[in-house]
């Protein structure tokens, strides 16, 4: 047990010392922007149409559930505020970067580790280019980037569908609900789930760069990799919103 502990803490300090060297890279040299707005293409466009999807049937499911508790005391109109609240601080930014760590996180572990596994990166450092500047930073700054403007698709999109599933499928009254909705609905929710969007697209992507830069030699080495970069990414996301929510409530509300 206290070798399984020391091992993970290791692991835990080289990712933050990743982190930071990443930090200090970009603070010292200009990163390159071709690189990446590259990134940002693949980390934030293509994610879109999962990010979407994931947001409208989270409303609307949440929406149909909290219609059924709500409507046993007649508080059928506060429906969409639970949705609302629901998604701008909690819902929207966690399920939002799970769904970029299956996809983004998973990426980049295994592209970094195939560069790892051909030597790829050792042939960086031959050419005298820091490995951090060019494969890192790029990847750390896109995401970062990308993720909050995902978030708030899916807050948005969330928060739509489930207004249609109220108003069409429940006959909820639309007036009410909408009101009710901007009543409860605080800006420090949504500056909640943005601030945590900023940091969970750094959780994922310094995870998945330092899984694929350590991987193991082989094809079994870069598979591992990448699944533990998906794993590590969602532990990491659900244990550092729990912090989170109780610091932001405390400093926010």
């Amino acid at each position: 047990m206290v070798s399984i502990i020391e091992s993970w803490s290791i692991e835990v300090g080289r990712i933050v010392l990743l982190f930071w060297e990443a930090v200090r890279s970009v603070v010292r040299n200009r990163p390159n922007l071709k690189d990446v707005i590259y990134q940002l293409h693949f980390v934030g466009v293509k994610s879109q149409s999962v990010v979407l999807i994931t947001g409208a049937f989270t409303g609307m499911v949440l929406a149909a559930q909290t219609y059924f508790q709500f409507h046993k005391v007649r508080m059928d109109t506060a429906t969409l505020a639970v949705v609302s609240v629901s998604m701008c601080s909690e819902l929207g930014p966690v399920l939002t970067a799970l769904m970029v760590a299956g996809r983004v996180g998973a990426a980049m572990a295994a592209e970094l580790g195939t560069m790892r596994v051909t030597e790829q990166i050792d042939a960086l450092r031959t050419l005298a280019t820091h490995p951090i500047d060019y494969l890192v930073v790029p990847r750390l700054l896109a995401t970062i980037i990308a993720l909050p403007l995902l978030t708030t698709e899916a807050i948005v999109c969330g928060i739509g569908a489930a207004y249609g599933v109220s108003v069409v499928l429940l006959r909820i009254d639309a007036t009410y609900s909408w009101a009710n909705m901007l009543r409860y609905s605080s800006p420090e929710s949504v500056l909640t789930g943005i601030i945590k969007a900023f940091i969970f697209g750094g959780i994922i992507s310094t995870i998945g760069c330092y899984k694929g830069m350590t991987c193991g030699e082989g094809a079994e080495g870069v598979g591992k990799a990448t699944t533990e970069a998906v794993v590590y990414s969602s532990i990491s996301i659900l244990i550092s919103n729990f912090f989170l929510t109780l610091f932001l409530s405390r400093v926010l509300y």
